[in-house]
């Protein structure tokens, strides 16, 4: 028989004769620790075998005699073994909780070799590695970062954090001898979290001796104080931080994982221990004052129904003054809970940093390319973590476990610093984020889990621009779900340059409905993201009426479903599809369904291969569409023909605009600094030569034209363009 006795540091054990006596018999009824220390003793069972788990600083508690053998259990001594853990642990489908049956063991597989290499560069990851339950938050966090895809997200990172920590001290006091029963967790959020904030507040990551001792023994007055500081130093302290591997570093110390800093600077603010020494020695004197008050109170009250003294009931009153007004000024706690919040939600430093999920996602897997060595620090630490993680350790999920773990947040509480938040984070919420910080606001929404806060927080965003921020399946999950708290409309979305799918618009399908101006250019969006686009501008709810598609390969197939969905369309008024490879067959298409579309004013078609053909028979249906009164059809393969072609066309019937080359007849285009600026934004992007080809056809245009006329203010006006053309393509030639 094998006994596995698993965290006997629980049970005081007493080895004593005279304290447990000696029992041999299996039947006899003895108290449980009685039956441990006999087996231990090899006086009951002696056939057993044992192993005892337990923490360093309760080793001695069982005496030398009775133990065979030590072993201290440390971690993953060899990195193969942690790239086998991850191995494992990631291509297991729905490991986090999440149904990632869909996701490619391709995606996997790349995950796991990404995490290799960051593990064999960067020896701080490696570091943290070491211990199997950093592991196990790797692995979780990649599988909420790549795998989430439900609306809501099943998870918040910070219930993530907070699941680690029960995983790792549910029901665990640090020292079972003391009779304080102090939780582990409340310990480590009064000490490390302190060292956490002031690491934050002082923008540092590592820490010194001094730092330390600053943090854990400068408060220490009692000797049952030490005794506690001895058990956390000897059982928790290598868990939480580790020593800094970077050159130059190596007497300091670090988070073992970097967002353990922010996560437990937050849950230090949250319960309130981050207090001034007038609030700690006003709490302490308050209750003083509170329970001396109430005896004098009862006695005072006897008093003056015997004798009729009319002091007595002023003095009854003064006594309860101090212990109200305390009350009163503690309530102001939250105010400045809210207050820091806001403040580390908002810092104009941090605005144009990547978002925080991007960031968590380069702390595990690196990044590619030639960047500084990942064990350098970078010259200004980012902690934008910390208001987010303060945001989540207030939900009401979090809140419960934590009060599994010793550390409790009241409703109350809660519910007063959520009222505070409102006249700190939603007012400066509405002034303009950039994208990433925008995103970071949304993710801090999410995290927060309040639904009636969020839905007051999102009707004020009229405007959402997240242009370039990378759109993973968990920020797209994440913005549906924070925008769908509210039903209102929201006046512009801005998706470019977004890595958006045709999955990403399916999850983002309810919030794409209610946006009037939809910027989704620059997506790689092709014929299947199309199909959904269809179905968005079909249904019955749909409010969009500004929609660019610019610079995605949309292609003949794409402009089918598109010209499906302008048919059929009754919002839509403006629709780019600037450079999408629709060619002349693409055109055709959404030609024919044109006619059965009553509301659009405005189609680019610019930069799409279209031959005289084409563009002709766009030209023909604009003019007899009831509102479309302006049509792209610059940087197109049109001749000199065609284009007389076009303004003769142009000129049969007023208010139809065919914008094809800087000049109209002998004058300039009133459209030319419209065209030249949408080829100054999308320069990045087209291809180079091709554009240079079509600005020197445009230049001999614009000098023929300017020969033909005799009126020296036209002539001036040519010089002035052609010289910006000129500019352009000086830049380009120049690899500009």
């Amino acid at each position: 028989v094998l006994f596995i006795l698993n965290g006997l540091e629980r049970l005081n054990l007493d080895f004593r004769l005279a304290g447990t006596e000696l029992c041999c018999d299996p039947s006899e009824p003895v108290p449980p620790s009685a039956i441990v220390v006999n087996l231990l003793r090899k006086y009951l069972l002696p056939e057993a075998s044992i192993i005892v788990t337990m923490r360093p600083s309760a080793v001695r508690r069982i005496p030398g005699k009775y133990v065979g053998r030590y072993a201290e259990i440390c971690g993953f001594s060899d990195t193969n073994l942690q790239k086998l853990y991850f191995q494992m642990r990631l291509s297991q489908p729905g490991c986090s909780g999440e149904n990632s049956m869909g996701s490619s063991s391709g995606e996997r597989e790349n995950l796991v070799e990404m995490l290799s290499r960051n593990l064999e560069r960067h020896n701080q990851i490696a570091a943290a590695c070491f211990l199997p339950s950093y592991c196990w938050l790797v692995c979780t966090t990649l599988h909420f970062l790549y795998f989430t895809r439900t609306v809501p997200p099943s998870q918040t990172l910070t219930g993530i954090y907070t699941s680690f920590l029960r995983l790792n001290f549910s029901g665990e006091v640090l020292d079972s001898t003391d009779p304080t029963n102090i939780s582990m967790m409340k310990y480590v959020a009064k000490t490390v979290g302190k060292l956490a904030y002031k690491g934050v507040m002082s923008r540092k990551t590592c820490f010194s001796e001094d730092d330390l001792q600053q943090c854990f023994e400068v408060e220490m007055k009692t000797e049952s104080e030490l005794n506690l500081l001895e058990v956390f130093r000897s059982d928790v302290f290598r868990f939480f931080l580790s020593p800094c591997v970077q050159a130059g570093k190596e007497h300091t110390f670090v988070f073992t994982v970097p967002a353990m800093q922010e996560y437990l600077a937050a849950l230090y603010v949250v319960l309130g221990e981050k207090k001034t020494l007038a609030q700690r020695v006003g709490k302490e004197l308050s209750d003083v004052i509170g329970k001396v008050s109430e005896d004098v109170a009862v006695v005072l009250s006897i008093i003056s129904k015997v004798l009729p003294l009319r002091f007595l009931p002023v003095l009854f009153n003064l006594l309860k003054i101090f212990p109200r007004y305390f009350s009163r000024l503690s309530g102001k706690d939250q105010d400045a809970i809210a207050h820091t919040m806001a403040e580390e939600l908002f810092k104009e430093e941090d605005y144009y940093n990547d978002d925080v999920l991007d960031q968590i996602n380069s702390s595990i897997l690196g990044v590619e390319g030639p960047m500084r060595h990942p064990d350098e620090a970078p010259d200004d630490e980012v902690f934008e973590l910390f208001p987010i993680f303060m945001g989540g350790i207030l939900s009401r999920r979090n809140r419960a476990i934590l009060e599994q773990l010793g550390c409790s947040i009241k409703n109350l509480a809660a519910f007063e610093i959520a009222k505070a938040m409102k006249k700190t984070v939603i007012r400066n919420s509405r002034k303009g984020l950039p994208p990433s910080e925008l995103m970071d606001y949304l993710f801090f929404l999410h995290e927060f889990q309040n639904e009636r806060f969020t839905a007051e927080a999102i009707r004020s965003l009229r405007t959402v621009n997240l242009s370039s921020v990378k759109m993973t399946p968990l920020k797209c999950s994440v913005l549906a779900s924070v925008m769908g708290t509210t039903c209102h409309e929201v006046e512009e979305l801005n998706l470019t340059s977004c890595n958006l799918d045709t999955s990403s618009l399916r999850i983002l399908f309810p919030v794409l409905l209610r946006c009037k101006a939809l910027h989704l250019q620059l997506n790689s969006l092709g014929p299947d993201a199309c199909k959904e686009i269809r179905d968005l501008l079909l249904h019955d709810k749909c409010v969009v009426s500004n929609l660019r598609l610019a610079n995605n390969p949309v292609g003949e197939q794409g402009a089918q479903y598109l010209a499906e969905a302008l048919a059929g369309n009754r919002s839509l008024t403006h629709l780019s599809l600037l450079h999408t490879a629709l060619g002349d067959r693409g055109a055709e298409v959404i030609a024919q369904h044109l006619a059965e579309n009553q509301h659009l004013q405005e189609l680019n078609l610019g930069y799409n291969s279209l031959t005289d053909t084409a563009a002709l028979h766009v030209v023909e249906v604009a003019k007899k569409h009831a509102t479309l009164d302006k049509v792209h059809l610059y940087f197109n393969d049109i001749s000199e023909d065609g284009k007389r072609a076009l303004h003769s066309l142009r000129m049969d019937r007023d208010g139809v605009r065919a914008l094809v080359f800087l000049t109209a007849g002998t004058d300039v285009s009133d459209y030319w600094s419209h065209i030249l600026n949408v080829v100054q934004r999308n320069l990045p992007f087209w291809d180079r030569e091709r554009v240079r080809q079509h600005l020197a056809l445009i230049l001999q245009d614009l000098e023929s034209s300017r020969r033909q006329t005799a009126n020296p203010w036209r002539k001036a006006k040519f010089l002035r363009v052609e010289s910006e053309v000129k500019k352009m393509l000086g830049k380009l030639q120049h690899g500009a």
